[in-house]
């Protein structure tokens, strides 16, 4: 049997354990309330990137929400998910490129001391998600897109404290808007590849 026969099969039986259930139960809450706590802190400080931030935890406690609807399903119906879920990642990299694109034509500077305070607040949240999430990143497209999106969510909020820290020194939004277009590339990016890894799935079902 060859290593990617034994990813799928392995990936079968992994989804449905009552351990990954629980941490996809666990990620959906905390993502849920850490999206109210960024819109809040957005609105508050002004930054272009902890909106962004906030519009990625509702996607991604939106995203742990299918995959729990479509854990017992079949291989291809979590590749289908996991197809749903690369494109609205790559859609939300589009809107974060045009929010940023606002913020620099009107050139006001965010509060920094807001933004760190939730930045450093939504790493510890993410931070936990993506070490329980660790052991199952190697699993179908749709757990892959699980593991991504934590690990996205992780980056980017050392990237938010690293523009709060910008904001404060130069007090200049510069700082934040260069974050929220890395935070765009990084999700563009984790879209296309799950929407590959997906299509290759349902390709190699399709022949069978």
């Amino acid at each position: 049997m060859s290593v990617s026969c034994c990813d799928s099969a392995c990936a079968s039986q992994t989804t449905v354990s009552p351990r990954y259930r629980k941490v996809l139960w666990v990620a959906l809450i905390i993502n849920a309330v850490m999206f109210a706590v960024e819109i809040a802190g957005g609105l508050k400080s002004g930054s272009v990137s902890l909106l962004a931030d906030a519009v990625d935890f509702a996607g991604d406690a939106a995203n742990y929400g299918i995959t729990l609807a479509v854990l017992s399903m079949g291989l291809a119906w979590r590749s289908r998910a996991a197809m749903v879920k690369g494109v609205s990642m790559a859609i939300f990299g589009l809107f974060v490129l045009g929010k940023a694109g606002w913020a620099a034509i009107n050139g006001i500077a965010p509060e920094p001391m807001t933004m760190g305070v939730i930045a450093v607040l939504a790493l510890i949240s993410n931070g936990s998600v993506a070490l329980m999430l660790y052991a199952f990143r190697d699993g179908d497209a749709n757990m892959r897109s699980v593991w991504l999106c934590s690990r996205n969510d992780a980056i980017g909020n050392v990237a938010v404290m690293l523009a709060a820290a910008g904001v404060f020194g130069t007090g200049r939004n510069w700082p934040d808007l260069v974050v929220a277009v890395i935070m765009a590339w990084l999700a563009l990016s984790s879209g296309v590849a799950v929407i590959r890894h997906a299509n290759q799935e349902l390709t190699q079902h399709d022949r069978y």
